[in-house]
């Protein structure tokens, strides 16, 4: 990646502005996710925003078009075990299809990843589809264990 890319490709938290940018129908290549009203938006944005560190949203916005191409999260959980200790969780990782390729990827992991860490936690898991499994390999993530679900509709 040359330098002009790499200026334009930094990465920061999530600001209210990044509605506008396309941070929902970036998600929506992810998962399911309705649109998602202004007032909706500001008011989910108020109530992780007052949760501080304890849950970051990564973005990547390319400053040429305006839009942010990549995201992810983290979020810290305190636990008892290991003398109190805290584990973060990486969530909701998706790069734009025009922008992969270029290591964007691997930057918002990191960011996660050295957050976490700078939080005390002891480890950072996540879950990954199968397809996703040498993407996070390479960010030197192992498999462990297996993933269930329950979900409640």
């Amino acid at each position: 990646m040359e330098a002009s890319e790499e200026q334009n490709y930094g990465v920061r938290k999530l600001e209210m502005s990044d509605k506008a940018k396309g941070f929902i129908e970036l998600l929506q290549q992810l998962s399911v996710c309705d649109s998602v009203s202004d007032k909706e938006f500001q008011d989910r944005f108020r109530e992780l925003t007052s949760l501080g560190d304890d849950h970051v949203i990564a973005v990547i916005e390319d400053h040429v078009s305006g839009k942010i191409i990549a995201t992810g999260s983290v979020f810290i959980e305190k636990k008892f075990l290991r003398n109190c200790g805290k584990v973060g969780h990486i969530e909701d990782v998706v790069v734009d299809p025009s922008a992969r390729g270029k290591q964007l990827g691997k930057k918002i992991i990191s960011f996660l990843m050295d957050h976490a860490r700078s939080m005390g936690c002891y480890k950072v898991i996540l879950d990954c589809s199968v397809d996703n499994k040498l993407f996070y390999e390479k960010c030197g993530f192992r498999q462990k264990e297996i993933q269930m679900v329950r979900y409640f509709v």
